[in-house]
């Protein structure tokens, strides 16, 4: 197995990640095709969402691309803020394994803890906005304040048939269009 790890200042990464903070900002100042229910949970709990969630479903977008086997770790750094290290494998679950890692913080934490922030280049942030959470926090819904950009986590490689239609229910009374989510093939449990 080939590892890559990309780390800030990556120019590949950098520039696509420049390009999706662009198109966020760019969306949200245009209108929006369809409306879409991009509100957050009332309450989250950092520490307990701390830790690795693997990526379910996503919409698909550039700097995803191919990528399987996604998961997500959340970890607190010294200066308050969370370290991100997002990672995959290229194509297969034995392609290239690449790594990118970033940060998050929360602006308001005392009023909208579940709207979430996260750069991976420079001081360029997106949106990150925990739109459902089961209460043991072992899924969760991610959006942006755009309809572009939607995923679905679990803290399991695998995610039972109920909980995820029952999610797909959900994220269509929000307005999103589930027919673009893509599944990501992941490893088996264990």
């Amino acid at each position: 197995m080939h590892k890559k790890t990309i780390h800030q200042g990556t120019w590949s990464v950098s520039l696509n990640l420049l390009s999706f903070i662009l198109s966020s900002l760019l969306t949200g100042c245009s209108g929006q095709k369809q409306m879409i229910d991009n509100s957050v949970v009332k309450e989250l709990d950092v520490q307990k969402y701390l830790g690795t969630w693997y990526e379910i479903a996503r919409y698909d977008h550039r700097f995803e691309k191919g990528l399987v086997g996604v998961t997500a770790n959340y970890s607190m750094r010294s200066d308050g803020k969370i370290k991100v290290v997002n990672s995959g494998y290229e194509n297969t679950l034995d392609g290239e394994y690449t790594e990118s890692v970033g940060k998050a913080k929360i602006p308001d934490p005392k009023n909208e803890p579940a709207k979430l922030k996260v750069s991976f280049f420079w001081f360029f942030y997106g949106d990150y906005f925990v739109l459902e959470l089961d209460e043991d926090y072992q899924w969760a819904v991610i959006g942006s304040s755009s309809n572009k950009y939607l995923w679905i986590l679990s803290r399991t490689p695998q995610m039972e048939s109920e909980i995820y239609n029952d999610l797909l229910q959900r994220i269509a009374d929000r307005g999103y269009d589930t027919s673009k989510l893509i599944k990501v093939k992941q490893k088996k449990n264990n």
